[in-house]
């Protein structure tokens, strides 16, 4: 079995080990391919029987270009990066990984709130650069000091990773208040289903962990945000596209969203000229609340699986049935 790993480097920067995809046939990496349609693509798929994604995306052309493709393995829960229907056309299973992140994922989350709410990254390199060795008083802050205890938080998307974020939150003293189109018994030990509308207008923090579809597409937009609490705190880990940048941006600069701490943003990687990089109390970190060692393993067990499962005439994770 020949595999061609497109665009490996995340997954493995170095701290992990392709060896169980090595057990299956002779596996080609590359750290990175490009992240937008190119030639070079199908060129270094060439004649593999199974090719493995994160980003790099696999159209139709590139499909109609490798004749000998069996399968598409995604590293990650995502996948829309391929053509699943036109794989499906052809008889060529699109797999992905589709729980390995949860917790921390929700972990990631709730750390993000509170830098948000605590600043330590801020007050730890203040010290660093002497202001504390310096100052009049035996304390200070640069930010007010928000208490998350006793505070209302909206989950839109009570999922694996918002119902973990819920217990979470729970645990902190916080209500939970969720909107989800599936409302399921587990969902409602953790929080209270309500509509959208009414977890905008009670929610101190907002936290969004649903998927992206056409009907969650800039969910976050001028529109919701002036039926949300003035001041309140906007935490996205799940996809940049879920909110209209420029009209965050508009809210942060007004103070109606006190602050908003992002994973990620519209497109990626970030292009200089988003306009979030210039908002007032927006923390913006490099999407990585899936990658810690424990979830890249996790993966790459999970894609050994996939993999094996095609060289045994019965795919499992088929996102394209």
């Amino acid at each position: 079995m020949k595999i061609v790993v497109l665009d490996g480097y995340t997954e493995n920067p170095g701290d992990i080990t392709w060896k169980p995809l090595e057990a299956f046939g002779d596996v080609t990496v590359y750290d990175r391919t490009s992240y937008v349609e190119s030639p070079l693509i199908a060129e270094r798929i060439g004649d593999a029987e199974i090719v493995v994604v994160n980003k790099t995306p696999i159209s139709k052309s590139t499909i109609d270009k490798c004749p000998n493709l069996k399968a598409v393995t995604v590293l990650a829960t995502g996948y829309n990066v391929v053509d699943y229907e036109y794989a499906k056309s052809k008889g060529i299973p699109v797999q992905n990984v589709p729980v390995y992140g949860t917790d921390n994922v929700s972990q990631f989350a709730v750390s993000l709130l509170l830098e948000v709410c605590s600043h330590i990254g801020h007050h730890d390199q203040s010290v660093h650069a002497g202001e504390w060795a310096s100052n009049a008083d035996w304390c200070y802050w640069h930010y007010p000091l928000i208490e998350v205890s006793g505070k209302t938080a909206g989950i839109i998307g009570l999922g694996r990773i918002g119902y973990n974020t819920a217990r979470i939150l729970r645990a902190m003293n916080v209500d939970v208040l969720a909107y989800d189109t599936f409302e399921n018994e587990a969902g409602k030990s953790v929080a209270a289903y309500v509509p959208l509308d009414v977890l905008l207008g009670k929610s101190d923090f907002i936290f969004l962990h649903c998927p992206l579809f056409p009907a969650t597409e800039g969910i976050i937009n001028k529109d919701t945000i002036a039926k949300m609490k003035d001041g309140v705190i906007i935490i996205n880990n799940s996809r940049g596209q879920l909110i209209i940048e420029q009209d965050l941006y508009d809210a942060l600069e007004s103070g109606k969203v006190a602050a908003a701490a992002l994973d990620v943003v519209s497109t990626e990687p970030i292009k200089s000229d988003n306009i979030l990089l210039r908002a007032k109390n927006c923390i913006i970190t490099p999407h990585i609340s899936w990658a810690t060692k424990e979830a890249r393993e996790r993966i790459m067990n999970t894609t050994a699986e996939n993999i094996r499962s095609v060289i045994d005439g019965a795919p499992i994770n088929v996102v394209n049935k």
